[in-house]
């Protein structure tokens, strides 16, 4: 969305400094120019991002301490993925399984496991096929966050979705 912000950014800045460098090109009508811009302002306005859009942009389920069930935002988030999955039969997923830095790294591999098994098994159901998601578990090797608190380990207990 940023880069599209941008963009549009940037063409309309060099669109308005070649008109103004310009005298011969004047708007037969003021009030045309100014909807025309306003017409433009409100195309840009539009093009927020829809709760689908939205979801897909998030990368990220997040679970419970010692848990791999998947809870009511996560299942939103996965139905968005598992939808534009459906819908672009060409490209496939990793889902890469993580922990906080409590209990043992064997533990933690198996946990990181068991919770890209419970996203996989969710876009399953709604459709995709298996052989287009790879799973990985990193148990608590990658953590996104190093302090050592409850805040930080909620961030590390986590399903990573990676497009491929």
């Amino acid at each position: 969305m940023r880069s599209l912000n941008y963009s549009v950014s940037v063409f309309l800045a060099v669109m308005l400094a070649g008109c103004a460098g310009n005298e011969s090109v004047k708007p037969a009508n003021e009030n045309a120019a100014k909807s025309t811009a306003t017409t433009a302002s409100a195309d840009i306005a539009g093009k927020q991002l829809s709760e689908q859009d939205k979801l897909l942009a998030q990368r990220n389920t997040y679970f419970a301490f010692d848990d791999s069930t998947i809870d009511a935002n996560a299942r939103d988030l996965i139905k968005a993925h598992a939808q534009h999955l459906v819908a672009q039969p060409n490209i496939a997923i990793t889902l890469e399984g993580h922990a906080d830095e409590r209990g043992t790294r064997e533990y933690n591999l198996r946990l990181g496991e068991r919770r890209a098994q419970a996203v996989a098994k969710n876009m399953q159901a709604l459709g995709v096929a298996k052989k287009r998601i790879t799973i990985n578990s990193l148990g608590k090797e990658k953590p996104v966050c190093t302090e050592h608190d409850e805040a930080c380990w909620q961030k590390n207990r986590r399903v990573e979705i990676s497009y491929r």
